[in-house]
């Protein structure tokens, strides 16, 4: 009778598991999360697969052995597999690489000299602006090719019905016309676009510095400094005095800005109708990233001109379609210049789109059952022993913000991250929980937020004084609840 519901799940199993397209790996204890971040031998041996954006699919890894062996591609040289022709050019003109290959094939590729700098800048580079080629399109090539033996089996709607059944669903949530969405292959992907059009379009205005306010996405973060030479970053997003300031003195030079609501992992949430008041005033577009509150839980209509949404986590719940969302507010006049920003999204591959479509008519049910269960875990942590600081959406600094735009009094958004009065290793090591990256999945996902995304913080004293300074835990674990019985959820933590 003791026996638990949730069973460990070996290192280096991916997440969801035996799943070719997973965008998840397991990292069940926290020397599993440091060897990965040491770039451990050992431990790299067993985790080969992981997020698509940061380490290469093994798919990508045999396509990339093929194209050199079929163009015969000399040893010098890296062949980096892109996601379109498109890619090559941006990735080509950024770094200055013109050892371009002549080849007919679905996707990009470019040559990277081997033993230079140049090689990691260019795949950070294709990190940040999400131009990874689809792990699915990789995997019909090889089958086609005769490379690997089989598909892997999974549901899929039809492709001539796929793309409406996922851009209807999101304009009935984001109250917007159809022709206002763009899917992207990525989250990324889809705030590169905006970044890139707004970079043109207000450079013409003379408004050539963008605004991060809060500690945004580390690769939100890049993709800026990438596209804009003047930039200013809040890392407080309470305190709207600090930003108001600035704008007293710079405000028309502002060409957006960008937030997330709530923050990744804090859950932190601005003042809106505040802030909306504030671009108001100066003329200046809002880009909101909501992917943690979806728009089953936050109504933002009023106050974003831009959403950008990753349609990897809640909209897809199974973590194994990566893919993005960009959806220009009809409220705004930058919603008639959808061209502008439609014209750097890189084109989705088709099965991905089919894949989420299939997951997609569960997006609010989903999202629905997962706030029901976060409201319930919520309660049981608050009087906890385990639990030392408990962060979700409504807990006694977010509440009067989050509820300025919460659909209902069960809208909570399905993260609670935590810290421990036990030992962190010891805790994070006894749960059984799925644990590795991502999150929005319809199961319970644990993740380590501070050693696997910002890991070379915690290795120097500065950093760790960084860290401090923007309240961000070292020993923070971040909960995405899943939809599981809340009563197994609640008795997993109880064991410890």
């Amino acid at each position: 009778m003791n026996e638990s519901f949730f069973k460990p799940i070996v290192a280096g199993e991916t997440l969801p598991i035996k799943n070719i397209h997973a965008v998840s790996v397991s990292m069940p204890t926290l020397d599993d999360v440091i060897g990965y971040e040491e770039q451990d031998k050992k431990t790299l041996e067993v985790i080969k697969s992981g997020y698509p954006r940061f380490i290469l699919h093994p798919y990508l890894k045999l396509l990339a052995k093929y194209i050199k062996k079929k163009y015969q591609i000399s040893d010098n040289y890296e062949v980096v597999i892109l996601s379109s022709k498109k890619a090559v050019e941006l990735v080509s003109d950024k770094y200055y690489i013109y050892n371009k290959i002549d080849i007919n094939e679905p996707f990009g590729v470019i040559l990277v000299q081997n033993g230079t700098s140049q090689l990691q800048k260019v795949l950070s580079y294709i990190q940040h602006v999400g131009c990874n080629l689809s792990s699915r399109l990789a995997e019909d090539y090889l089958y086609k090719h005769k490379l690997i033996d089989s598909l892997h089996k999974e549901k899929l709607e039809d492709s001539k019905n796929a793309q409406t059944i996922v851009k209807t669903t999101l304009a009935k949530a984001y109250k917007q016309p159809l022709e206002n969405i763009a899917l992207t292959p990525s989250g990324m992907n889809a705030i590169y676009s905006v970044v890139r059009a707004l970079n043109t379009i207000q450079t013409h205005n003379g408004r050539d510095i963008l605004v991060q306010f809060g500690w945004l996405y580390l690769d939100t973060m890049n993709i800026v400094n990438h596209h804009f030479q003047r930039q200013k970053v809040f890392s407080d997003i309470a305190n709207l005095d600090l930003l108001e300031d600035f704008l007293k003195q710079d405000g028309f030079k502002v060409t957006a800005i960008i937030t997330e609501m709530p923050t990744n992992p804090l859950l932190k949430c601005v003042d809106i109708k505040r802030l909306r008041a504030l671009c108001d005033k100066y003329n200046i577009p809002l880009v909101i990233d909501t992917t943690f509150a979806t728009p089953y839980n936050l109504d933002l209509t009023d106050y974003a001109d831009i959403f950008v949404e990753s349609l990897t986590k809640f909209a897809c719940g199974n973590a194994d379609v990566l893919m993005g969302a960009l959806i220009l507010n009809k409220k705004n006049r930058l919603s008639h210049m959808s061209g502008e920003f439609f014209k750097h999204c890189e084109k989705v591959y088709i099965k991905d789109i089919q894949r989420l479509a299939y997951e997609i008519k569960d997006y609010e049910k989903r999202v629905k059952k997962i706030s029901s269960n976060t409201k319930a875990l919520v309660e049981y942590f608050k009087t906890s022993p385990l639990i030392d600081k408990l962060y979700y959406c409504l807990d006694e600094t977010n509440k009067e913000n989050y509820s300025q735009a919460m659909i209902d009094d069960n809208c909570y958004t399905g993260i609670i991250s935590v810290t421990f009065t036990k030992p962190f290793r010891e805790v994070y090591d006894r749960l059984n929980f799925a644990k590795g990256p991502s999150l929005g999945t319809e199961f319970t996902l644990l993740m380590p937020y501070t050693y696997l995304a910002h890991y070379d913080l915690i290795k120097t004293e500065e950093g760790k004084k960084f860290l401090q300074k923007i309240e961000l835990p070292i020993d923070i674990l971040r909960i995405s609840v899943g939809i599981e019985p809340i009563e197994e959820i609640i008795k997993e933590f109880k064991k410890i």
